[in-house]
């Protein structure tokens, strides 16, 4: 797949024979599927070999842009000891940016980069040809209609399966098929289908930690290791990590903790891909600019002429502008300002590009509109550093704005607001929308007899497996207190029943811990659907008129409107 310097070529390797996988997404926790792992490492074996036929500073970039984009891509996708390769290869890339080197490489360097781009390639193909092999296995197993349950298969390995049993019980309420195996036993063959391993490294001598870890880290090097029970020092952490745990959870948090932490990772990958709007009168530095954030799985836009901010701003929406300093007609500075006087985008981070070198005039510039300030020429990999940083940090305050700060949903406008726009939608398209109302039953005496944090604990409980069992493109918004607002696009009142009505019973097994106790909640809901209703406020006033004859009629249950 890769080839060493011209001085030494290496055959290379044939691809492998992945099958193709019809769609299917990757198993859960294994983020990423087997075609796009191999197309990112064939493209950067490509890069390499361009640098190396074309030795220059210019093909130097593009590899270090490379290099990057396969570094980034591989964050949090479940395969920690390949992404821990690349940023090693990354960090050796950069290094050689501030040595006064020239080009071709010296012949030591350019060995030393063939041999970590070559292992890294054919880590690459492991990984995608077990990826693809867990993803055929799933497909035979699984058959999911799109609200079928998120099935995956969960191995906690320990000692003491009584002192586990609520978590056990608690992932498999979230579609999670758990089980225990000791520390003596040989995990099944057919526990390769299973991506996530919880470790209870407090039931073994910390002596033992390293070879453990990093033998379940070998045969599982597509999958999330989690350690259980560490301490909070340093150094029970530090071994943990090096070992090859991809997080650790310290000893003494709850269940509910662990579930959370659990099902966060699973929605880390359903971010949509960052957008910038790039403002720059040279057509030719523009789609530079373009390419290196392409790179990067980073969707952008040029605008030429600053005159036409606005109106691509409106269109595009972007997460960040890249805005050059000095343009024809219009200064960066100008367009920034302009672009402040429109409240929707105040909070839009606006990053200045300039060959300006002073001070002064750099913190005017910021001063009137700006965040950042790259002066030219800069280092692609360090645009892409302050490009993601910026988005990254404007998405958290954005997402402050319309989500409910407990259980991380909508919020009430923001959910009515997107209501309406997706049943705009669906009405265009024709077809059915259901709407439910669903509050948890007798929340109050929730609250009075066991606290306010265990009632926050309730509705969170309620949320997560709101959102494990639904569908991305369904909305799901706290509407307030313990009362949840949902929106199921393309989904009539039966088949809405058949899926609340399965969250329900679910949700009333679910056991919260108090102390040394634990108690069961429950959870009624009401359906109104389109066309019988024709707008958002009348799908909600319907669907609230069903959730009060649910509980009339002795809670626990999901009514329709025609009940």
């Amino acid at each position: 797949m890769l080839f060493c310097s011209r001085k030494c070529p290496i055959k290379r390797d044939n691809p492998p024979n992945i099958k193709k996988t019809n769609g299917s997404p990757p198993p859960p926790f294994m983020l990423c599927s087997p075609e796009e792992l191999l197309q990112k490492s064939q493209a950067l074996s490509s890069t390499w070999q361009r640098y190396l036929a074309a030795p220059s500073f210019e093909s130097f970039v593009e590899l270090a842009v490379s290099i990057n984009s396969f570094t980034e891509f591989l964050i949090d996708k479940g395969v920690t000891a390949l992404h821990h390769a690349s940023h090693q290869l990354e960090q050796i890339t950069l290094a050689l940016f501030n040595q006064e080197v020239a080009h071709p490489l010296p012949q030591d360097a350019l060995d030393d980069l063939n041999e970590r781009l070559l292992a890294l390639g054919r880590m690459a193909i492991t990984h995608a040809t077990a990826t693809a092999d867990l993803v055929e296995r799933r497909h035979d197993l699984l058959h999911p209609t799109p609200h079928d349950l998120h099935v995956s298969q969960t191995w906690l390995i320990g000692q003491d399966q009584a002192a586990w049993a609520s978590l056990l019980v608690q992932l498999g309420y979230f579609g999670m098929d758990t089980a225990f195996i000791t520390w003596e036993q040989s995990l099944p063959d057919t526990a390769g289908v299973a991506p996530l391993l919880l470790l209870d490294l407090g039931s073994l001598p910390e002596a033992e930690w390293g070879h453990r870890i990093q033998t379940l880290r070998q045969r599982f090097a597509m999958g999330q290791l989690i350690g259980l029970g560490v301490h909070s020092d340093f150094e029970q952490l530090q071994q943990a990590l090096r070992s090859g745990c991809d997080s650790c959870l310290l000893q003494g948090t709850s269940s509910h903790a662990i579930v959370e932490h659990i099902l966060e990772l699973n929605e880390r990958h359903e971010q949509e891909a960052y957008r910038v709007l790039i403002v720059e009168d040279s057509k030719t530095a523009s789609h530079l600019i373009r390419r290196t954030l392409e790179e990067n799985q980073i969707i952008s836009e040029i605008v030429n002429d600053p005159r036409q901010v606005l109106n691509a701003l409106r269109q595009f929406n972007p997460d960040l502008i890249l805005m050059d300093m000095y343009m024809p007609n219009c200064t960066g500075v100008e367009a920034a300002r302009i672009i402040r006087q429109h409240g929707e985008f105040l909070s839009t981070p606006i990053v200045y590009l300039s060959g300006e070198t002073n001070v002064a005039l750099q913190v005017d510039a910021m001063r009137l509109g700006g965040d950042h300030f790259l002066t030219k020429p800069f280092n692609p990999v360090f645009l892409n550093a302050i490009v993601k940083s910026k988005i990254e940090r404007y998405r958290a305050l954005r997402r402050t704005m319309y989500h409910d700060s407990l259980t991380g949903l909508l919020n009430h406008s923001s959910g009515k607001n997107t209501l309406d726009m997706v049943l705009s939608s669906v009405v265009h398209e024709g077809g059915f929308m259901s709407v439910v109302m669903m509050d948890i039953d007798h929340f109050k005496q929730v609250n009075d007899t066991y606290g306010h944090p265990v009632g926050d604990q309730v509705i969170r409980s309620l949320s997560w497996l709101l959102k494990q069992r639904l569908r991305k493109q369904d909305i799901i918004c706290r509407y307030g207190g313990e009362e949840f607002l949902i929106g199921l696009p393309h989904t009539d009142a039966e088949q809405a029943l058949a899926i609340m009505d399965r969250i329900r019973q679910d949700f009333s097994q679910i056991r919260h811990p108090v102390g040394d106790r634990h108690f069961h909640a429950t959870a009624s809901g009401g359906i109104a659907t389109y066309p019988l209703y024709q707008n958002g406020d009348s799908l909600i006033k319907a669907a609230d008129e069903a959730l009060y004859q649910a509980k009339r009629a002795g809670r626990n249950r999901i009514y329709t409107d025609e009940d």
